[in-house]
């Protein structure tokens, strides 16, 4: 006879009955770091481990190293902003503005995001490492998720590979990179608005720049404001 919903043995179920401890795994462990890393708290695998009832060994071999969880959580960081700049351009007109707008609103929420922000503040050379390194996950699976972004257009039409596509995904993924971490790399302010100027700047050549930006262009740099032709 078929089991009915009520006599069913759940692992909750079973746990609850017989008091028997569920297994931590190594997902429960990524979501305690995380939460502490966004809480703004050092990120220490020896005291998670001692939280979540394993051992010291068996946490490190879950994760690898400090640095490969923090790497891991940065990249959880980045790519959620990433996927929701895509879900939020899902409906624009395929080719280089929106590849652009998708970037820009991924550099817009990176940047805004305190967590980040913090890291950066307090460890700027450390952070920077994981970021933009290949010390860390984050930059490699960038250009991967930009590449997949690339050809799709490509394959649409409306984008046309001048030059190989994964060289072109890293050259995009560095410009978007160099607005998100300007203060940290060079002390600077950049306006993270213009990442998508300058995205499509890249990509096509041109810039359909509104005519207030082209004369504020053209004003900081004493010259008659003009726009290459549409190819």
């Amino acid at each position: 006879m078929p089991r009915s919903p009520a006599s069913a043995s759940t692992r909750l179920a079973r746990a609850l009955r017989d008091g028997a401890p569920v297994r931590a795994t190594p997902l429960d462990l990524f979501e305690r770091a995380r939460r502490r890393w966004q809480q703004g708290e050092r990120v220490d695998v020896g005291a998670l481990a001692a939280e979540l009832g394993i051992g010291r060994a068996t946490a490190f071999r879950w994760v690898g190293s400090r640095d490969a969880l923090l790497g891991e959580i940065l990249w959880a960081e980045c790519d959620a902003a990433m996927r929701r700049a895509a879900t939020a351009h899902a409906d624009q007109a395929p080719g280089p503005a929106r590849v652009a707008a998708v970037c820009a609103k991924a550099v817009r929420s990176i940047v805004r995001s305190v967590p980040l922000r913090r890291f950066l503040r307090d460890d700027a050379e450390h952070a920077l490492r994981l970021l933009t390194s290949k010390q860390g996950p984050v930059q490699a699976r960038a250009i991967e998720r930009v590449r997949a972004l690339l050809e799709a257009e490509a394959r649409s039409g409306a984008l046309a590979l001048t030059i190989e596509v994964g060289t072109l995904a890293y050259l995009v993924v560095r410009l978007c990179e160099s607005f998100i971490y300007a203060d940290a790399i060079s002390d600077r302010r950049v306006d993270a608005n213009d990442a998508a100027l300058a995205v499509e700047l890249l990509l096509s050549g041109r810039v359909a720049a509104s005519p207030a930006v082209s004369k504020k262009t053209a004003r900081g740099r004493g010259v008659k404001a003009t726009f290459a032709p549409g190819r």
